[in-house]
Order: C-alpha cells, then sequence, then structure tokens
C-alpha cells in the first residue's frame, strides 16, 4: 500500500465543519531513519511523539457533526506539522526531557525532504478541505499530558485556544463553565496564537471561525473515553456556532 502522509474520513460529507487533527498519529515513515527516531517503544507511545487519544475524538466529531476529518500520519517528532516551516521546534531534538536520536543530526536537507513528503502535502489537503465552502468552520483536536517531568500537575479536563477571533471560543468557553465537573483552561494549558500554526494558515488567514480543543490524554484513551467525550462537545459546538451567528 502507498504511504500517505494524511489521512481523510468523510471526505464527501456534507457537514461545514472541518476537524482536523494535526498529532493524530506516533508513526514513522520508513523513508525516515529506516522507519525509527531511535526511542524505544514507550516512548513513541508517550505525547511527546503524538497527541494521544486525539484521533479517536476527533472522528468521533467528524461523524456526529456529518463533517470530514483530516488526520496527519506522521509523528509530530518526525516533523511537527502545527508549526511555521521557520519554526525552530519543526522538527525537535529534545523534547519533555527525551533526546530525539533520529533527529540530533538532521540538517537542512533532511528538514527540506521532510516537509516536502509530509508536512507540505498535509497542509496541500487541509488547505482543499477547508476551502470545499465558502462558510468553513474549522475544529482542531489535540490533547496534552496532565504532567510534564519535573513540573506542577496542571488542573484542566479541557481547554480552548483561539487567537484573534473567539466568535466560537467565547460562548463554546461559557458552555463548558456551566459544566459544574470540568475545570475549562481559557488558552490553557498553551497560548491560542502561534505563528504559521495549522489554525493560522488555514482558518485567520482565511477569516474562516475556529477553535482548537485540547484535551487531558489520561481522559481520553480509550475508545469508549473518546466517543463519550465526541457525544458531550457536539451539541456544545453546534449551540456555540448558532449562538455566535456564524
Amino acid at each position: 500500500m502507498t504511504y500517505e502522509p494524511f489521512l481523510i474520513e468523510g471526505a464527501d460529507r456534507p457537514s461545514r465543519w472541518l476537524v482536523t487533527c494535526d498529532h493524530a498519529s506516533n508513526a514513522v515513515p520508513d523513508f525516515v531513519n529506516g522507519g525509527t527516531l531511535g526511542l524505544a517503544h514507550e516512548d513513541m507511545a508517550r505525547h511527546i511523539a503524538y497527541d494521544v487519544g486525539a484521533a479517536g475524538v476527533a472522528r468521533a466529531l467528524g461523524r456526529l457533526l456529518d463533517a470530514p476529518v483530516i488526520c496527519s500520519n506522521f509523528s509530530r517528532l518526525v516533523i511537527d506539522p502545527n508549526r511555521g516551516e521557520d519554526d525552530p521546534t519543526l522538527l525537535m531534538k529534545l523534547y519533555d526531557g527525551t533526546i530525539i536520536p533520529g533527529n540530533r543530526h538532521a540538517g537542512p536537507a533532511e528538514l527540506d525532504a521532510r516537509l516536502n513528503r509530509l508536512y507540505r502535502p498535509y497542509h496541500t489537503a487541509l488547505a482543499e478541505m477547508a476551502a470545499r465552502q465558502p462558510d468553513t468552520i474549522i475544529c482542531s483536536v489535540h490533547s496534552f499530558t496532565r504532567q510534564f517531568i519535573g513540573r506542577p500537575p496542571r488542573p484542566w479536563h479541557v481547554g480552548l485556544l483561539y487567537a484573534v477571533d473567539d466568535r466560537l471560543a467565547k460562548p463554546l468557553l461559557t458552555r463548558l463553565r456551566a459544566e459544574e465537573d470540568l475545570c475549562v483552561g481559557d488558552n490553557e494549558p498553551y497560548s491560542g496564537h502561534l505563528a504559521g500554526d495549522a489554525i493560522a494558515r488555514h482558518a485567520i488567514a482565511y477569516e474562516r471561525a475556529n477553535i482548537l480543543l485540547e484535551l487531558r490524554n489520561d481522559l481520553i484513551g480509550t475508545d469508549d473515553q473518546q466517543q463519550s467525550w465526541a457525544a458531550r462537545l457536539t451539541p456544545m459546538l453546534e449551540e456555540a456556532a448558532h449562538r455566535a451567528g456564524i
């Protein structure tokens, strides 16, 4: 089977929602160091290699929203599709205390090869999906670890990231904070503004409504948890879009 750097599910679904998952996979293609970054299986199963559970939530949201879903098909450690091409963290050599052996000596030629074979095809496909309708709303699904090595635990169950466009974020934040069992982050655990990231490229640049969901990965590790979160979030997303008038 021919390798593809992205996977699209439900390309013909009619919804104006587009669900994306930039860090869906921990795969290392064969043409990158023979299919390995030199890390142990345990490290490749951690948050450093991909967003644990995010792809399952994204696919379930896509089905419930009747929306297409696009997922990356390579590890963020191979090259990070949620970074600008000139971002120094595009090709990580150290992450959360772990050295990435397969990236240690990766120079400009290797970076360019990964851009051309992985990063750019993913963004081309994402751009095409986002442009399929004039009123596309992008929902980007990510997950985060509860605790980085040597740092305090993070309290949030879910966070909303957004930058210059808060049309969808504000009503969704209000709706989530009405849930008594949730600790909700407002541009936490990360800032919603990152120059050149996927939302900046495919939503903000075209004035498309958008939201980036960050779910704590210990809460979405199983299929049942992923389905449950998607079922919980779907009506909230639809209500927020209605309240925002988009």
